[in-house]
């Protein structure tokens, strides 16, 4: 087990000496942040070099397909095949991989990594005891080809170190390899001297028409020999499917800086020279660095050596994701294939929506307000260019993967906090026209009420998450003023009641005539009627109406004892698809429509079980190791539901400006707002054992309420909690 893996002998013996020390480093908040954390197991992310919210992420790839393998990097693998420039955080799509390099030297080790693969792969051995990782920087040691290799990145550009030890150093650039979901569809290089080359990489996968043009200038002249599958040619540019360009050097250390763009290679070689003057490695790395630490101080934390970790790994992970995609010009490929000009903020890409939307981006909206009125003008920019808005945004492509239109639901979080920047109007009609569409079984929504299981997959799931997403248009519907849309969307937002089974208890699929499908069990999973969870795993969604959902279910008393059993039913036998896990009984932590339940006690007068079911969730599914993510951490989610609850709340209802109390993990936090304003946070008592919540105080004054606002933490003041390891005892019914 590997923690730490950058610290150096010096860092590591400064780290022992103050294991015990509370506060973050007044040098380098840098120094709390593990990006191996998530690379084993179920997490998904991806170790290598970037800046936050940036277009570019630098790291390595061991060369294998499969589901391990779905971020391009696993952290239980011994070999490396290659250095790209675009990964996911911890998605389930195995996309992108784009514009790999790889130094060798001396004879080339070859071999067939995979069953999926029928080609051989250039790679080298690996060991993790020659490898570190912190943000905005990443390095490793290849011992067969006796190289070091260290990544570094600003927004659009990657640059590479590699010191050879051998002889005749090589790097190899290969645009033919195909990997996982992604495949080439056409491919260009061009030598335009000595020291540079450029191209461009097409491919279909996740994302239909993925481009990505490049720049690469060396830091010292090469000799190359390009092919296309194998064949040789002497041109100084090509075109296919399987290009391999190589570059021999005279000198031991060859530095490589690439610009990337989806619009032109111009584009990508302006992005280059307008990000990186020269080859200036240490400063380029020194300005990641520094960018990092900005971000990472908006929240200041005093907790425990790992709780630390915990926190700011967190917080690194939720800036990697919505990324930048246009250029430095403002210019970038839109949805619709065609070569648009954004004005006034840069445009986004990759909103991995049924995942964030629930606290990644109610996150942002504190930690990141400036930010918002960008992401969200970049989603009503791409609804102008596709007709609706963003379901599964990458590069620039839909993907409509996942469910619901949940760009509604944080564009309505966003202005119905109040957020500058935004036209209001043209969202609203975005939202709208997304709601009001016939596809994805909202024809038969509209028509009946809820998604008949005659429609297809996930019918249970579409109608809960459309009713949500409806009830974030209604809210929008009443702040501007249009009663009649108001009333029609909060009709809409009860279709969810349509599923209920009053017989069985759960939310069950019916046909369009409205009988209830036969051969139900609740504890088995449907891909058929529910998305990526089962029945008990989908009965808690309806935030927007938990007091009717109450009342359905029995009453408080009721509702109480169903989520004990959420808590404690085993399911009976090993039959979830592999991506569901970090179970505690019936709950799965690592899948996201569970994430809001240890919260809902607190609606049913007893808080003290949220209390103790957040911190089992924050104390056994999330840890320092590398497979310390229970579940994908899906571009940000996973690391924003403990960011929230190591604070101390969360939006169950992630548009209705309310946060939800829990047990506070850290001992004592600031939110630096704007303005100068700050959000004091303090857990008097705060142990291991002490997970219970005695009494709370807003700005000094007893909160009786279950929840604070978003208004109250953004006006600034001081949330203290008094913990205690024995619970409260409730004197409500």
């Amino acid at each position: 087990m590997k923690k730490y893996t950058w610290i150096g002998l010096l860092g590591y013996v400064l780290w022992a000496c103050a294991v015990d020390e509370k506060v973050p480093s007044k040098e380098s908040f840098l120094d709390y942040v593990d990006p191996f954390i998530g690379t084993d197991g179920k997490g998904k992310t991806y170790p290598g070099a970037t800046v936050p919210y940036g277009m570019v992420q630098l790291s390595p790839d061991n060369g294998r397909n499969g589901w391990d393998w779905i971020s391009g990097y696993f952290y239980p693998d011994t070999v490396i095949a290659g250095f790209s420039h675009l990964h996911l955080s911890g998605t389930g799509a195995g996309d992108l991989y784009d514009i790999s390099f790889m130094p060798v030297s001396g004879t080339l080790k070859q071999a067939k990594l995979d069953d999926i693969n029928p080609r051989e792969t250039v790679y080298s051995v690996f060991s993790h005891a020659g490898e570190q990782a912190r943000p905005g920087y990443y390095q490793v040691y290849l011992p067969d080809y006796q190289v070091n290799v260290e990544l570094t990145a600003t927004t659009h550009t990657g640059l590479q170190r590699y010191t050879f030890d051998g002889d005749k150093p090589k790097v190899r650039l290969h645009l033919g390899y195909s990997r996982n979901w992604d495949k080439v569809t056409g491919s260009f290089i061009r030598i335009i001297n000595d020291t540079t080359l450029v191209g461009y990489r097409k491919s279909t996968g996740w994302a239909s028409n993925q481009q990505v043009y490049f720049a690469t200038i060396f830091s010292a002249p090469f000799q190359f020999t390009l092919s296309d599958g194998g064949v040789a040619s002497d041109a100084d540019s090509l075109r296919g499917l399987d290009l391999l360009a190589e570059m021999s050097f005279n000198t031991q250390e060859v530095m490589i800086k690439t610009g990337l763009s989806s619009v032109s290679i111009e584009n990508a070689m302006l992005n280059l020279s307008s990000e990186q003057d020269g080859f200036d490695f240490e400063g380029v790395k020194r300005q990641a660095g520094q960018v990092w630490e900005e971000a990472l101080r908006k929240v200041e934390v005093k907790t425990s050596r790992d709780n630390l970790v915990q926190f700011y790994t967190a917080m690194y992970h939720s800036m990697l994701a919505p990324t930048i995609y246009s250029d430095v010009n403002g210019e970038y490929r839109g949805a619709d294939g065609k070569i648009r000009t954004s004005t006034g903020h840069p445009r986004y890409t990759l909103y991995s929506l049924w995942d964030t939307y629930r606290a990644l981006h109610p996150w942002l909206t504190i930690t990141q307000p400036d930010r918002v009125p960008d992401l969200v003008n970049s989603m009503l920019d791409f609804y102008d260019e596709y007709g609706l808005l963003p379901v599964w945004n990458m590069w620039g492509n839909e993907t409509d993967m996942m469910i619901g239109y949940h760009s509604v639901a944080v564009i309505a979080d966003a202005i119905l906090k109040h957020t500058p920047g935004i036209d209001t109007e043209r969202a609203y009609a975005a939202m709208k026209t997304s709601a009001m569409q016939d596809d994805f079984g909202l024809k038969e929504y509209k028509a009946l009420g809820y998604v008949p299981y005659e429609h297809g997959g996930w019918n249970v799931s579409l109608t809960l998450e459309y009713a949500f997403d409806d009830w974030c248009i209604a809210q929008v519907a009443k702040m501007l003023g249009k009663e009649e849309d108001y009333q029609y969307f909060m009709d809409r937002t009860h279709n969810y009641k349509n599923h209920f089974d009053p017989g069985t208890g759960f939310f069950r699929a019916r046909s369009g005539a409205g009988a209830f499908k036969p051969g139900f069990d609740p504890l088995a999973y449907h891909p058929e009627d529910y998305c990526e969870a089962n029945a008990w795993q989908y009965y808690w969604y309806v935030p927007q109406d938990m007091e009717e959902l109450i009342a359905k279910t029995g009453g408080v008393k009721t509702f109480e004892t169903k989520l004990d059993q959420m808590f404690t039913l085993q399911p009976p036998g090993d039959t979830a698809p592999e991506w569901i896990s970090g179970y505690i009984g019936q709950y799965v932590h690592g899948n996201e429509p569970s994430h809001h339940v240890p919260y809902l006690y607190s609606f049913v007068n007893t808080p003290s079980k949220t209390q103790q079911r957040v911190r089992q969730v924050m104390d056994e599914l999330y840890d320092t190791t590398p497979g310390g993510l229970c579940g994908n951490e899906d571009c940000g989610q996973l690391s924003a539901w403990y960011l929230f609850s190591a604070l101390g709340f969360y939006p169950v209802n992630p548009a209705e400006g309310k946060y939800i109390l829990g047990s506070p993990e850290v001992e004592e936090a600031i939110i630096h707002l704007p303005g100068g304003k700050k959000f004091r946070i303090e857990a008097k008592g705060q142990a291991r054992e002490n997970i219970y919540v005695r009494s709370v105080f807003l700005n000094g004054l007893p909160l009786e309420e279950h929840f604070i606002t978003h208004d109250q933490v953004m006006a600034g003041g001081e949330l203290i909690f008094e913990m205690s390891s024995e619970p409260k005892t409730s004197t409500q019914d």
